[in-house]
């Protein structure tokens, strides 16, 4: 199969969909890999890394999506790559299609055949391709919260761990998930008061054993998180429904209770966000905004701004899959891989996975 690579063109993206170790694998198969030039260099992948392992670099975005059978990118397309969908194209890559009606509508138009990362499920309920990106959002967020907590930020001037004899900030986490559990990993390391809310007993109960009593946790309901919310310092937004809008747990009135200057970092804005007053994305060119007097951040491709970590990470969660589709014809609508079929959202004009439009 011929795969292609385009440059990554959403703002301060600095991700790539392969590494050349990844190239090499698919080369070795006997797949043609197509590497729009220049594609690698934000990972800290020149050219000739990629032509050294069977790539060929090619000039252009365009001749990429022209020459290609399918299509591996690292976020959703933006409205001037749809103009390269064509029939029969088959697109590898995080689609979060559920905030993105006009995505959907150029799929279908088109006919590509798309599978996104995010809705490629396992027998036990895990999300392989979307737990390492994941990981690092969950970690950064604490790390970008520490950041905006900082006077010269526009925080309050509050350090995220305190001193002895002057009290920590306050971390709220909404959601116990991958997003959720590394927020508070990190949380903790940064020695911080640390809450998290969830709906699941059993997965409270499993925080609460790994953590070992240094993280609270709390049943997530109306009541709870109206309270945690007011006292946050810094808030989390770490809420997933795999492959569909996220619910706006924390309402407009919750935010407008909060603390002066306290900070938001909603790591579910890719989906919707469950903050109520994240009505907008942002960028990491203009990553904040106020609502309230209180810093909200809302940018959708966080791990982006750490892209030599994420490229490796996204690779290896991604290549057997890819090559499965290469080694399938793109086939996997014809179910021969149960959690790759969870994965297609669109074929040949008709929306599959359902999750999509809710």
């Amino acid at each position: 199969m011929i795969i292609g690579v385009p440059r990554e063109i959403k703002n301060n993206e600095y991700r790539v969909s392969i590494t050349p170790g990844g190239v090499q694998a698919l080369t070795a198969a006997g797949h043609r890999i197509l590497i729009e030039k220049d594609a690698g260099l934000g990972s800290g992948f020149p050219n000739a890394a990629y032509e050294a392992e069977g790539a060929e670099i090619i000039a252009s975005p365009a001749e990429v999506w022209k020459r290609s059978e399918m299509i591996v990118k690292v976020k959703e397309p933006l409205e001037s790559e749809c103009n390269y969908f064509r029939e029969g194209l088959i697109l590898f890559t995080y689609l979060h299609l559920a905030s993105s009606p006009r995505l959907i509508q150029a799929l279908l138009e088109s006919k590509v055949t798309a599978y996104a990362y995010e809705t490629i499920q396992l027998s036990d309920g895990s999300l392989p391709l979307l737990m390492p990106m994941s990981q690092i959002a969950g970690r950064m967020s604490v790390q970008i919260g520490a950041r905006l907590l900082e006077k010269s930020s526009g925080g309050p001037g509050v350090l995220l761990g305190g001193v002895p004899g002057v009290p920590p900030a306050h971390v709220v986490i909404i959601g116990g998930g991958v997003v959720g559990t590394c927020a508070a990993e990190m949380a903790v390391g940064l020695r911080a008061k640390v809450s998290i809310l969830d709906n699941n007993p059993l997965r409270l109960k499993q925080l609460d054993e790994q953590f070992s009593g240094r993280v609270t946790t709390i049943m997530s309901n109306e009541y709870n998180i109206r309270q945690y919310v007011s006292e946050a310092s810094l808030l989390i937004g770490a809420v997933l429904l795999p492959g569909a809008k996220a619910p706006k747990l924390v309402t407009e009135d919750m935010v407008r209770h909060m603390q002066p200057d306290a900070v938001i970092v909603d790591v579910a804005i890719d989906q919707g966000g469950c903050i109520a007053t994240m009505d907008r994305m942002t960028t990491h060119d203009q990553p904040t905004f106020r609502k309230y007097d209180v810093i909200h951040y809302a940018v959708a491709n966080i791990p982006g701004s750490v892209p030599r970590t994420s490229t490796a990470a996204l690779t290896n969660a991604t290549l057997s899959y890819i090559s499965k589709l290469a080694d399938n014809d793109g086939g996997a609508f014809q179910e021969f891989d149960r959690s790759l079929y969870g994965g297609l959202n669109i074929h040949n004009g008709k929306i599959i996975n359902q999750t999509i439009n809710r």
